[in-house]
């Protein structure tokens, strides 16, 4: 069950105008939190990240589910629904009591170690490099950033200093 903190954070987020894969970023990190606590297991990372994702859909965050090919054509439907039921486009299915209960039983005998640090470290190097991230892109990424605080109008002292910094090394050269 998704906690109301979760419910919070993921509203802020999107409110400050984040990517609606930062707001299901809290739920995924609730998953996390859920595996180690111990009130269930996942058989991999990728199970618990997905688990997280399919709870921040339902719950309303924009999150379009991945595009045909990319995965499996099950879980593309499967991202599909809960996208709908999350917008408000579908109304979501009574849950069989029989069913929710054997998925909690078949959650509670997997181990934890998909939510450790190591795993979530392996998890993630892999998924750079299935996306082929180059060097270049955490830069890219950081410019991103300044220019929307920036935009916000939150021109703190830090992004001076980055500009000095970004100076000095021009200078350098």
């Amino acid at each position: 069950m998704t906690e109301n903190k979760t419910l919070d954070h993921a509203k802020e987020d999107l409110e400050e105008g984040k990517s609606p894969s930062t707001a299901a970023g809290e739920f995924v990190r609730e998953e996390m939190h859920h595996i180690r606590e111990g009130k269930h297991g996942a058989q991999s990372t990728k199970q618990a990240i997905a688990i997280g994702l399919s709870k921040a859909r339902r719950a309303g965050v924009p999150l379009k589910p991945p595009s045909r090919g990319r995965t499996s054509e099950r879980t593309h439907e499967a991202a599909e629904r809960n996208y709908e039921i999350g917008q408000g486009k579908r109304r979501p299915q009574a849950p069989s009591r029989k069913r929710a209960r054997a998925v909690s039983k078949a959650l509670k005998r997997e181990g934890h170690g998909a939510a450790s640090k190591a795993a979530l470290s392996r998890q993630a190097k892999r998924s750079a490099l299935e996306r082929r991230r180059t060097s270049r892109s955490p830069k890219a990424a950081a410019q991103r950033g300044a220019t929307t605080r920036m935009r916000r109008g939150i021109a703190s002292e830090a992004a001076r200093k980055a500009a000095r910094t970004r100076k000095r090394r021009r200078t350098r050269r």
